[in-house]
């Protein structure tokens, strides 16, 4: 699932929970990296990343673009596993 193997890293882990925390108003590329401490380089890939899996969307402002949490695709894997367990946690009695 792409958006496990996106939240699995930790940088990216932490963009994706700074950037639910700024919602709805959302983030710039340059005040994430400051916030996380990575190179605005690496910010780049890493909010590619989040962007292929569906958990980032991001609009320009100007002359930032500025970033913003898509929780439905978490709120789905949540779904997904809480149903998973449970199916896995009847048949194990």
């Amino acid at each position: 699932m792409q958006v496990m193997s996106a939240l699995s890293q930790p940088t990216r882990l932490d963009v994706f929970t700074r950037l639910v925390s700024a919602l709805p108003d959302g983030m710039a590329a340059g005040d994430l990296a400051a916030a996380s401490n990575a190179a605005p380089s690496a910010m780049s890939a890493h909010l590619a990343i989040l962007s292929r899996a569906g958990l980032v969307g991001s609009t320009k402002a100007g002359r930032s673009i500025v970033y913003r949490a898509m929780i439905e695709p978490v709120t789905e894997l949540r779904d997904f596993l809480d149903q998973a367990c449970r199916t896995t946690g009847k048949a194990g009695r």
